[in-house]
């Protein structure tokens, strides 16, 4: 799996530049956008960074992408003030030792969130944020947890893009098998997630992650941890790109428990940066 001490060297691709749509830029405190523009989930933002445009499917060499993805549902339920971690009084427990428990239980509309978030609720004794990432990857070697497993979470994403009118659907013959593809065919959506996350680290940057946007400071975090990072920074210039490098090292060796209990802070959202950036 991809160090944290060390992005993934860059690769060398023909891309058009990114274009300059007109984008919202707008600040918030993480909470889900609740504008008219189409909205797009965490998982769904980094799956499509990690999508071959035409070919329609992600790199078979990609090992991080489907615990990164459950990481992502874990944030945006977490940003949706659906879960939280367990108060600490007193003296405060370690991230990855505090359980996590339910804050609302309305539902939210997405079917994998709401399937997330039923298992956590459905649970008699609160668990771990690290455990939740690995039951919900399905990396449990307690067959009693097996069941908390979300299953086709990448199919399951695409299918939400294609009804959103990003993506498409194709059957191709690989050798002995058929595959389903869903190549991209709105480039101009893939363009306006790769330039904001290419702004954030450089036009727009604040040297304090508590200033960043959560869902903009998630994104980068998140998309590292699945490995498709890399994606965002192949237009780049080679000055630009040392410097969105640099920037993204600088929040990856943040000591999450420390920024975790500055003020304003979501806790279980940099749990899971803790527990995917200790893991790669």
């Amino acid at each position: 799996m991809q160090r944290t001490d060390g992005l993934v060297q860059r690769r060398v691709a023909n891309q058009a530049n990114v274009n300059n749509d007109n984008q919202d830029h707008r600040h918030s405190n993480g909470d889900y956008d609740t504008s008219k523009e189409t909205r797009f989930t965490l998982m769904e933002e980094v799956l499509l960074l990690g999508l071959k445009d035409k070919e329609g499917y992600t790199s078979f060499w990609n090992d991080c992408i489907s615990t990164g993805l459950r990481g992502c549902i874990l944030v945006e339920l977490a940003l949706r003030e659906k879960i939280e971690l367990e108060k600490s009084p007193g003296r405060k427990r370690k991230l990855l030792l505090r359980k996590v428990v339910i804050k609302n239980t309305e539902p939210t509309g997405d079917a994998l969130l709401d399937e997330a978030l039923k298992h956590i609720r459905d649970t008699e004794i609160p668990e771990t944020l690290q455990n939740w990432i690995d039951y919900l990857s399905g990396e449990t070697w307690n067959l009693l947890k097996l069941r908390y497993q979300l299953k086709n979470v990448r199919e399951r994403l695409a299918k939400n893009l294609v009804e959103k009118g990003v993506l498409t659907t194709e059957k191709h013959n690989f050798f002995f098998f058929d595959m389903t593809t869903h190549p991209l065919i709105n480039m101009t959506i893939k363009n306006k997630i790769l330039k904001k996350v290419q702004d954030a680290l450089l036009s727009r940057w604040v040297n304090d992650p508590h200033r960043i946007d959560k869902r903009m400071l998630a994104l980068i975090l998140l998309s590292h941890s699945s490995d498709v990072l890399d994606n965002a920074f192949i237009s780049l210039s080679d000055d630009d790109y040392e410097v969105a490098m640099k920037r993204t090292r600088e929040l990856l060796e943040l000591d999450m428990e420390a920024e975790s209990q500055k003020p304003n802070t979501n806790e279980l959202m940099w749990a899971v940066f803790a527990a995917l950036i200790k893991s790669n």
